[in-house]
């Protein structure tokens, strides 16, 4: 029954904006960790942002200051708002339920070019 929908990605400049959104069903966020992750071609999937039970965050150092992760519990929704973005920046952006095996969303396409 869980489910995790990506969605806002797209195409910006260098120094633009986006607010990524991942629709989470059938997960409880007291009682599982949420996550941002990214996958560039030829790399690993890394882990961008973190959101705990009780809504303390972590973020990897290359977004930190630029990128900020949040949840509506009541909407089921997690955001990723990210800022001054960076062509190194571009990836696969993945919605992930922590704890929740096998929980990955379709992913979503940021690319960050000129």
């Amino acid at each position: 029954q869980v489910q995790l929908v990506e969605s806002g990605g797209g195409l910006v400049q260098p120094g633009g904006s986006l607010r990524l959104s991942c629709a989470a069903s059938g997960v409880d966020f007291r009682l599982n960790s949420m996550g941002w992750y990214r996958q560039a071609p030829g790399e690993q999937r890394e882990s961008v942002a973190i959101i705990t039970p009780v809504g303390s965050t972590n973020y990897a150092s290359g977004v930190k200051g630029r990128f900020a992760i949040s949840r509506d519990s009541t909407k089921k929704e997690v955001y990723l708002q990210m800022n001054n973005l960076k062509p190194e920046d571009t990836a696969v952006y993945y919605c992930h339920s922590l704890g929740i095996r096998g929980s990955w969303g379709q992913g979503t396409q940021v690319t960050v070019s000129s």
